[in-house]
């Protein structure tokens, strides 16, 4: 078992790990325990009931959060031609449109957040699976990053707001980030809403009963706040 610092114990001192906390305790909980020197990262840890080996048991989708994740959203466009300019007008940070970038990119160049591609160049960009795969960059039309020419100023103006991706892993967890510890905690409540509703439509056709077993909150190098499941589910996605 991994050793705390003085820190880490002195804030998970703060943290009932037996009790389930309303949404509002938990992130007030959160930006209290949080430690870091740095305006840390708000995260979502939730564990269901799901299967991962099942097909019909897959949750993958995108939620774009109302007041965005608190960072600057670096975004990567692969396109040719007509769409290039397009993603450059609409303030794409870089348009790989030529074989050095692509090149760069197989050698490990990854200095973005979000890529997006249009689909004619999918068949060159499946070439990089190995480099983007592993670091959930990969274009894919399900999670809104495979979009025809004329869609790439949308495209590219959602991740920059605060579009996330959120899918299930082997484990059978969904792993988000809501904002910034410094963010007001109305702010976090608000994309913790959003995020919840938005994984509740996301809801699988295999999925049996209720599929969020738990939801816990934490600082980046902060202690994990429990959720209380059913408040959770029903918080209230304000506008």
């Amino acid at each position: 078992m991994a050793k705390h610092g003085k820190k880490y114990l002195a804030a998970a001192a703060k943290v009932d790990r037996d009790q389930l906390y309303s949404p509002e305790e938990a992130l007030s909980l959160v930006k209290s325990t949080s430690y870091t020197k740095f305006d840390g990262t708000v995260e979502v840890h939730i564990r269901t009931t799901l299967d991962p080996r099942q097909a019909d048991q897959q949750v993958r989708d995108v939620v774009v959060l109302p007041h965005g994740l608190g960072k600057n959203v670096r975004v990567l466009v692969f396109a040719a031609g007509e769409a290039a300019t397009i993603a450059r007008n609409a303030g794409a940070d870089t348009v790989a449109d030529d074989d050095e970038t692509f090149s760069k990119i197989q050698a490990g160049w990854a200095d973005f957040d979000v890529a997006i591609s249009t689909p004619d160049l999918m068949g060159k960009v499946g070439r990089l699976g190995r480099v983007l795969g592993p670091r959930g960059l990969m274009p894919n039309p399900k999670a809104g990053t495979v979009v025809p020419g004329e869609d790439l100023p949308r495209a590219i103006e959602q991740a920059k707001a605060g579009r996330v991706e959120f899918r299930l892993d082997k484990t059978a967890n969904i792993h988000v980030q809501i904002g910034k510890v410094g963010f007001d905690q109305q702010k976090l409540f608000e994309n913790l809403s959003t995020l919840m509703d938005a994984i509740k439509k996301a809801r699988p056709s295999g999925a049996k009963g209720s599929y969020i077993k738990t939801v816990t909150l934490a600082a980046s190098m902060g202690p994990g706040v429990k959720v209380d499941t059913n408040l959770a589910q029903s918080m209230e996605v304000s506008g």
